[in-house]
């Protein structure tokens, strides 16, 4: 394979690592976490990157194998476990396929876009790869896999079969050593446009892989949109937090006879529409941008109703200290959201908060509800799609509820 580029020529090394009891018991549970005050012992200072060996504290055998991340505080991150393991070209390889071959139900669909790697789930931290029809992107969030790039690239190209790669950093990394491979570097191929045009179960989208949001796009509640399409045959629709009109778009190819996407970026909106126009549809899209809270009062009081409602909001907790803040936004929302479905619609009630336990998240839901005064039922609960696997406790973010009132 021709690169554009050349990949960082180095060499890691190799750190053996002593850990707390908490840690050793982390590691041997298979979590891929390791954090800095876990470790009780290493012989020399790590390069990011390094091969860090743990040993058990008692058979002082090796238990497993990471990658060391001295600019984060989870310090290790795990790639094996349950004894040692070779590190190679060969490793990643089987990583790989095995994660291909759990989307392999996916791509029997009119589908070409899919998270190929899902970092921590399919056993690699840190390292996202999503395809956009020939088009794949691989995000870095840590700045151990440079010396890794060589080894795993062209094994993604191999299996996905994709013409072009595109690398995409996260923020923390634009302040490091990146060896001369920045934001949105063309890796392999040509890329003509970075608005990637790719189907999703027969909806046309686009995915702006070089300035969009993460890769391009979230792929994550692709069968929640799938859905709503099938529901919304004849019906009116509002999209909250609809950023490029996902839900609308599938709404729309579905038969709705009006959607109306709401949004604080009239950007996001702009993609929205271009989104739409990629399909024939013959209802009508209206794009709302704004504060999606104070849309939602207006709404209210010019006593607007909508056969389904989707209320897919960002994060609300990224830190331990904002869940009990995000709990009552997700209240609120739910709230405004039940006032705004017509008698025997559906409200689709979404969070991506990790922090936010799903427990917790249609508990708050149901109290809302109980004391909303109207009858409504939960029809189903959602979770992650079938590219986005759960491998750990902390990987598990996504959940989606529908309520038919």
């Amino acid at each position: 394979m021709n690169f554009n580029v050349e990949f960082p020529d180095l060499q890691p090394g190799r750190l053996a690592i002593k850990l707390s009891k908490v840690g050793e018991r982390s590691v041997r549970s298979g979590h891929p976490w390791i954090f800095s005050d876990s470790i009780i012992k290493v012989k020399k200072d790590g390069k990011s990157g390094d091969l860090s060996i743990i040993f058990g504290s008692r058979s002082n055998d090796v238990i497993g194998v990471g990658l060391y991340d001295p600019d984060s505080p989870i310090r290790i991150k795990m790639l094996h476990t349950g004894g040692p393991a070779t590190i190679d070209s060969e490793f990643f390889q089987k990583k790989i396929e095995a994660a291909y071959q759990k989307r392999a139900p996916l791509l029997l669909t009119n589908t070409n876009s899919y998270r190929m790697l899902f970092g921590e789930n399919d056993g690699l931290p840190g390292f996202i790869a999503d395809v956009y029809a020939h088009v794949l992107v691989v995000k870095l969030y840590s700045g151990m896999w440079f010396p890794y790039l060589g080894m795993i690239i062209p094994k993604l190209i191999e299996l996905s079969g994709v013409s072009t790669v595109v690398l995409r950093l996260n923020r923390k990394l634009s302040k490091a050593d990146t060896f001369g491979l920045e934001e949105g570097t063309v890796l392999y191929g040509e890329l003509e446009d970075e608005n990637v045009h790719f189907v999703e179960h027969d909806v046309n989208f686009s995915a702006n892989v070089i300035h969009g949001h993460k890769t391009g796009y979230f792929l994550d509640h692709r069968h929640n949109r799938k859905r709503v399409g099938e529901l919304s045959e004849g019906k009116t629709m509002l999209d909250v937090f609809s950023y490029a009109g996902g839900f609308s778009v599938h709404a729309l190819v579905g038969g709705a006879s009006e959607v109306t996407s709401v949004d604080i970026s009239k950007q996001a909106l702009e993609v929205a529409k271009y989104n739409s126009g990629l399909n024939s549809f013959g209802g009508t899209h209206r794009t709302i941008a704004g504060d999606a809270f104070e849309i939602l009062e207006q709404l209210i009081s010019e006593g607007k109703t909508f056969d389904i409602v989707v209320i897919d909001p960002p994060s609300f907790a990224k830190r331990a200290k904002e869940v009990a803040s995000a709990k009552k936004r997700y209240a609120e929302l739910a709230q405004l959201g039940s006032s705004l479905v017509a008698k025997g619609g559906i409200l689709v009630l979404a969070s991506c908060s990790s922090r936010v336990i799903a427990e917790d998240f249609f508990e708050i839901n149901e109290k809302v509800f109980s004391n909303c005064g109207r009858a409504y039922h939960l029809e189903d609960t959602t979770f992650h799609d079938i590219d986005h696997p759960i491998g750990f406790p902390e990987g598990a973010y996504l959940k989606t509820g529908y309520y038919r009132f």
